[in-house]
């Protein structure tokens, strides 16, 4: 206690034990500070210090954005790497696109005035109605900027860029006809990529088709469905749509009749199911690369005209095809599949300088016969009752076919669904039964089986 006190106030200490647990530190030299080298105020205004790194190179410390000091080339190895084959896709696509953009223009350039000249109202609207610009004034003069601004909202207005290899416009506002479709497609110049590996499939395989650019027309004829198909907007426009449509005045026969090229002709009798119909027979009319396909040799007279062999003959080889026909393209599978729907259709393949409206000059010919093709129809594809009779028999034929298959599956279908109830009913009578009940249950099963065998041999035999 009197020790504790002397602490307290200031006593004398009491000498400290050894602690023999820390004897190796007991003698530890004191720690000293690192060297410091001095700063000279002519050092202190350059770039920075330059301490000495692991390697001996030195390591610049500098402001934030001078970044040139702070690394070197080969920090950036792998964005060299990658940045070209970025520019080079990124050039492709701008490249792609805009040539496919102005083969659409050149395109719906030349075949827009034959649409206007048949037709009342030809594309989708919504042109782009505002003026040049005053750069494109001054660089051009006011009447070509104004001529070139109305040209290309006109050709917008034409035509419609579904996609970057796709484009498409569309008609209607005609005697005899509801409307006409039509599709333009393009090379995949925007992906060169997948252009060489399409192209290199269709060559190493027929069963996949070749990248190739062509447009494809199709008009859908009224064929006295003018009442459903045409709105009137007074009591007289109503009143003469159905005159017209008890005149009949749009309505032909139907059948299935094509001038096809020959190097198509094999693809689109596999294609199509309408021309798997028809026989295939050369015209003395036609060019040497033509064929006819057709359901009757009269249909082929009344349809094969000299104004359209001559068309024929100037579009050359862009010419694809010529289809009149009212049956499906694919197979049908039920009845209602078969009822007529006629359309005409025609497919040219775009000429090599396609960026150009004039290249399309050939073919124009062959274009607005096409675009007056169902007044010709109209008025010539009437045709006697025995003709009529062996083309109504070969679609009867292919109905029946279908009905039977129909049947057969309808048949089948009800068989798998009685099999599946006649085995409900029998697993819920063996969940009752006892072990030695089942086997005895499945003996006599084992046993009807065998027999029914015997009797189908037998009958057989």
């Amino acid at each position: 206690m009197a020790d504790y006190l002397k602490g307290l106030f200031g006593g004398s200490q009491p000498s400290p034990v050894a602690d023999d647990d820390f004897a190796d530190f007991a003698h530890a030299p004191p720690p000293t500070p690192a060297s410091i080298s001095p700063v000279t105020a002519s050092t202190a205004s350059s770039d920075g210090a330059i301490p000495t790194g692991p390697a001996g190179s030195p390591v610049l410390y500098t402001k934030w954005y001078r970044v040139w000091e702070r690394s070197s080339p080969a920090d950036f190895i792998s964005e060299a790497v990658i940045l070209p084959f970025m520019i080079v896709i990124i050039a492709f696509h701008i490249w792609g696109r805009r040539t496919n953009k102005a083969k659409a223009a050149a395109w719906i350039h030349a075949i827009g005035p034959c649409l206007e000249r048949e037709y009342a109202s030809v594309g989708f609207g919504g042109a782009n109605k505002e003026g040049p610009s005053a750069d494109e004034v001054q660089a051009q003069g006011l009447a070509k900027a104004m001529a070139e601004s109305q040209s290309s909202a006109k050709e917008e207005g034409l035509m419609k860029e579904r996609s970057a290899m796709e484009y498409a416009t569309y008609a209607t506002g005609r005697q005899n006809v509801a409307f006409t479709d039509g599709k333009l497609m393009l090379y995949k110049r925007y992906n060169p990529a997948t252009l060489l590996v399409e192209a290199a499939l269709g060559f190493l395989f027929e069963s996949m088709p070749a990248p190739r650019e062509n447009m494809l027309l199709t008009t859908y004829p009224f064929d006295g469905r003018e009442r459903d198909l045409v709105p009137a907007k007074s009591q007289e426009q109503k009143d003469a749509i159905e005159a017209t449509a008890r005149g009949k005045g749009s309505v032909y026969d139907g059948f299935v009749w094509a001038v096809v090229h020959k190097e198509s002709m094999k693809g689109l009798r596999d294609e199509r199911y309408d021309l798997s119909l028809t026989s295939t027979r050369e015209h003395a009319k036609l060019p040497a690369w033509c064929v006819v396909m057709s359901e009757s040799a009269e249909v082929t007279e009344a349809l094969l005209t000299g104004e359209l062999a001559k068309a024929l003959e100037q579009a050359g080889d862009g010419f694809e095809f010529l289809i009149v026909s009212d049956m499906p393209l694919e197979k049908p599978q039920t009845l209602d599949e078969t009822k007529p729907r006629k359309r005409i259709s025609l497919s040219m393949n775009l000429p090599s300088n396609s960026a150009s409206s004039k290249s399309y000059d050939p073919s124009l010919p062959l274009l607005n016969y096409f675009l007056r093709m169902p007044d010709h129809l109209t008025t010539s594809a009437r045709f006697r009752p025995e003709v009529m009779k062996k083309i109504k028999a070969v679609r009867e034929e292919e109905q029946k076919k279908i009905s039977k298959a129909s049947k057969e599956e309808e048949a089948e279908e009800r068989r798998l669904e009685s099999e599946k109830k006649k085995k409900e009913i029998r697993d819920n009578r063996m969940r009752g039964m006892s072990a030695d009940e089942q086997r005895k249950f499945l003996e006599k099963e084992r046993e009807r089986t065998g027999k029914k065998q015997e009797k189908k041999m037998s009958r057989k035999a």
